[in-house]
Order: structure tokens, then C-alpha cells, then sequence
């Protein structure tokens, strides 16, 4: 009961919803592109367990992510599986908007898919997370599950705008791309490099965004093509 009346707690749990709340637009693209060709039912349920899920596996994240980001090419490994993600999400796509990935994996699939790209996307972001918790176990567990309903919120309203508007498909692609190519450039053995040149930053993770685009694009042409033959 001392902790909870504790102003330094509240500031600090605010803190932490507000941090999930400026970091987890990424997550909210990736779990709506793994979701959207679903049954509308499954849907929901790829929503609420992959978010769950997500939330789970960023406090264990938490946890050693000093000592994950210290690891040499952790990132660029983790980055390139991100584009590979990208890809497969937005080349699978059909005529009809539906990701035959997602589609026939079902939602085991889609939950999969949630999981790996959130583990790549939250190396970085938990230490956010984890400096705003300051060593409060309670308060860092408190904090990730109450961001749960915001990513699900998120996540199901890009579905909606998604099936409405199918240009953010594409978007949210590059998006992947674009967090895929800062997470490689970002990793411990490029830091005099990027030092020396911060400029490759950006020029990296546009060309990473424009990669996934234009290689999903070239799968989406060619699964066209062989459903007319």
C-alpha cells in the first residue's frame, strides 16, 4: 500500500504508459498487417493474444536488454529478419488484399509472426522502458499490461483503415523497413562508422523501406502472374 501512495510510483507509471503509447505505432502495423486477412473473429483473437503476448515477452526483454544491445551484430541479424517479415507480409498479398501467409497459417501463423517482429522491435525500446521503471519490477510489469489495451485499440483500427484504405498496406511495408534498416544500422559494430557518417542513418533505413516495398511488389507481380497460368 506505501508503494501505491507513492507519488514517485504514479509519475513513473505514467511515464511508462506514455513511452508505450510514442513507441508501439511500429507494433500496432505489424500486428494488423498479421491480422487483417483472418476471419473477423480470428482476428480479434490474433489481436488480444498477440498484443498479450507481446507485452509478456517485453518485460522478460526488459529484464536483459542492456545486455542484448552490447552484443555485436545482434541487431543487424535482427533487423535483416524484420525486412524478411516485410517482405513476406506485404508480397504475400493478393489480388483481394489477403495475405496468403497469414491466411494459411491461421492464426497460429499470425501470432507467430506478431511475436518474432515485436522481439526485434522492442530491443530498444524497452531500455525506454526499463530507465522510466528505475529497478520497480512491479511498477515495469504494471505499467507493459496497462499498455495492452492501447496496442489492441491501435491494432484494430489499422485493420479498419487497412480494408479501407488499401495505399496504408504499403505504408505500413515501408514502416517495417524503415524500423528493420535503423535497427542495422544501429548495432554496436557500426557505431564509428555512423559516428563519422550520421547521415547513413536515414539513407539506410529508406533504402531498407524502399527494399521491402519493391522486392514485396515484385512477389505480389509474379504470384499474379502464375495464378493466370
Amino acid at each position: 500500500m506505501e508503494l501505491l501512495q507513492s507519488p514517485l510510483f504514479w509519475i513513473g507509471l505514467l511515464k511508462i504508459i506514455w513511452i508505450n503509447i510514442l513507441l508501439s505505432g511500429d507494433n500496432a502495423v505489424v500486428i494488423a498487417l498479421s491480422a487483417r486477412s483472418l476471419p473477423p473473429q480470428q482476428q480479434k483473437r490474433a489481436v488480444i493474444l498477440g498484443s498479450g503476448a507481446a507485452v509478456v515477452l517485453r518485460v522478460l526483454l526488459t529484464v536483459v536488454a542492456a545486455k542484448l544491445m552490447a552484443l555485436r551484430f545482434l541487431q543487424i541479424i535482427g533487423g535483416l529478419l524484420l525486412l524478411w517479415i516485410g517482405v513476406q507480409l506485404f508480397g504475400g498479398e493478393d489480388e483481394g488484399g489477403a495475405s496468403e501467409d497469414a491466411a494459411g497459417g491461421g492464426l497460429a501463423a499470425a501470432v507467430r509472426t506478431i511475436l518474432l517482429a515485436d522481439l526485434v522491435m522492442s530491443l530498444d525500446n524497452v531500455i525506454a522502458v526499463a530507465a522510466a521503471a528505475q529497478g520497480d519490477f512491479v511498477l515495469l510489469v504494471l505499467g507493459l499490461a496497462l499498455s495492452i489495451p492501447l496496442v489492441i485499440f491501435g491494432s484494430t483500427l489499422m485493420i479498419r483503415l487497412m480494408e479501407r484504405f488499401p495505399i496504408i498496406v504499403l505504408l505500413g511495408a515501408a514502416l517495417i523497413g524503415w524500423v528493420g534498416g535503423e535497427t542495422i544500422v544501429s548495432d554496436g559494430s557500426l557505431v564509428d562508422v555512423l559516428a563519422a557518417h550520421p547521415w547513413l542513418h536515414y539513407a539506410g533505413a529508406l533504402a531498407c523501406a524502399m527494399l521491402v516495398v519493391l522486392v514485396g511488389r515484385h512477389l505480389q507481380a509474379r504470384s499474379r502472374h502464375s495464378s493466370t497460368n
